[in-house]
């Protein structure tokens, strides 16, 4: 947990889930759930199995599993999902990038990249 008044310098990297109460000027990355309070802020990408933000994150956000923006969130950055919800009043400016799986994209960008 990041506690309300912390504020940490640099990246943040775990295996288990974590909350954000305070401010992350870095990159957030787990291999469990990430939540983001109301007046969390992360000034950085964010990555995790499923994120909910309820605050502000300025970087691209990236879950294995759902990502949800509460009312109170302002996001600015690329989402990339498997199941997106968005509530009224968020705020969201970026692009929302739908996976089905990690072998379909890759396949998806070499696609891409041979035929140009």
């Amino acid at each position: 947990m990041v506690g309300p008044d912390a504020i940490v310098q640099g990246p943040i990297r775990l295996k288990e889930g974590i909350i954000i109460y305070g401010k992350v000027y870095g990159d957030v990355s787990t291999s469990g759930p990430i939540r983001i309070i109301q007046n969390g802020l992360v000034q950085g990408g964010v990555q995790g199995s499923d994120i909910r933000v309820g605050g502000t994150v300025i970087g691209d956000v990236i879950a294995d599993g759902q990502v949800i923006l509460g009312r109170n969130c302002v996001l600015k950055g690329d989402i990339s999902y498997r199941k997106l919800l968005i509530e009224d009043g968020a705020q969201f400016e970026g692009k929302c990038d739908l996976v089905q799986n990690n072998t379909q994209k890759h396949q998806s960008s070499n696609d891409q990249s041979d035929s140009g």
